[in-house]
């Protein structure tokens, strides 16, 4: 089971977090709609954490799955199938695997508690496995890795059930992408007939049903978020490979972790947990810290944790200081990925857990 994390893919946008996964035999990496929803570029994110643009391909709202591609991807080889044949059946063992509230990959086990929920209109799987909001498009499996279902959070109005897309309507969903002929651009599905749609239209051309128009719209970003994706822009950063989260970034620069949000509403805020403080001689590291050398950014401790920080209030990035902020937001995380292996090197400090790399 271990193995199978490399085909599960933590997806982020500007909304939140969500899970993806690939299967055999194909390249697309495979989610719910509603992780996706109002975005048509997104970021992937692999076990290594390295972060990919994934565009979004085909979308079927009312099953809750999308389609995503990255330009040079191919799925070599993954330990996830996809069998038609399948036997479900109640009290089986399955397991979740995704990035429950954007954490690290994590497995749950449950077993299957009905394999034909009616919810909505349609069918689902449902376990008492544990599915929290992250879950959402990730894999759900049996013992020895085929899959069963696609978790969906949608439905998450009582304690200890969780639900997944059966396994066939995935597969329905897959053969009938296979056949289009342009699977590089934005597709909306018409759950009535089957066609595709590729232009904004409130009807499907083909049958008549009536379509929800803002499948085609993307989030509006923000001033401060505009701000913000600028600076990572001068950063060499693709601002979508940046997004955590509503007005909220998280990215590596080199080993560093960055993380720039809004604090209380009223502060931009830039901070990056940097080191652990070394087990011995902190005395030498204090005195350091206490020092003062890395205005206009700030060393503090938190927790046995060296923070880089930066805090303006929200205001100033609409006065003259506005360019000279957003240089500060590019230097700190320059700034950041050097500090790191400097305390390593002169302090005997261990790089923070969320670093990138080997350590």
């Amino acid at each position: 089971m271990e193995n199978i994390r490399k085909s599960v893919f933590k997806i982020v946008t500007a909304s939140g977090t969500g899970s993806g996964f690939t299967v055999c035999g194909h390249d697309h990496i495979i989610t719910n709609y509603h992780v996706i929803q109002g975005e048509k570029t997104v970021a992937v994110e692999d076990h290594k954490k390295d972060r990919y643009v994934a565009k979004v391909v085909m979308v079927n709202p009312e099953v809750d799955l999308a389609f995503l591609s990255i330009d040079g991807f191919k799925n070599l080889q993954t330990d996830i199938s996809l069998q038609e044949e399948i036997t479900i059946a109640n009290t089986q063992r399955i397991f979740i695997n995704g990035y429950p509230f954007g954490m690290p990959y994590t497995i749950t086990e449950g077993i299957v508690s009905a394999t034909n929920q009616p919810m909505g209109g349609r069918n689902y799987i449902q376990t008492d496995a544990a599915v929290n909001p992250g879950n959402s498009g990730g894999p759900m499996l049996n013992e020895v890795g085929v899959l069963v279902g696609v978790t969906t959070s949608k439905f998450n109005n009582a304690d200890n059930v969780g639900f997944g897309i059966k396994h066939l309507d995935l597969i329905k969903e897959i053969n009938d992408f296979e056949l289009l002929q342009n699977k590089s651009i934005y597709n909306v599905k018409c759950n009535s007939c089957d066609n595709y749609i590729d232009q904004k239209s409130e009807f499907c051309a083909n049958c008549g049903n009536t379509l929800d128009i803002s499948i085609w719209e993307e989030f509006e970003k923000s001033h401060f978020a505009q701000f913000v994706e600028s600076a990572l822009e001068d950063l060499g950063i693709n601002p979508v490979l940046g997004r955590a989260g509503r007005d909220f970034w998280e990215f590596h620069q080199g080993s560093a972790l960055i993380r720039i949000f809004v604090f209380k509403k009223d502060y931009l805020v830039a901070t990056s947990p940097i080191n652990h403080l070394p087990k011995q001689n902190i005395q030498e590291l204090l005195n350091h810290l206490l020092e003062g050398n890395t205005v206009p950014y700030y060393l503090g401790i938190h927790d046995n944790q060296i923070y880089l920080s930066y805090r303006v209030h929200l205001s100033d990035i609409f006065t003259d200081h506005a360019e000279k902020i957003k240089g500060n937001l590019k230097n700190l995380a320059i700034k950041a990925d050097d500090l790191d292996n400097y305390f390593v090197d002169n302090f005997g400090c261990e790089m923070s857990i969320e670093s990138k790399g080997d350590f």
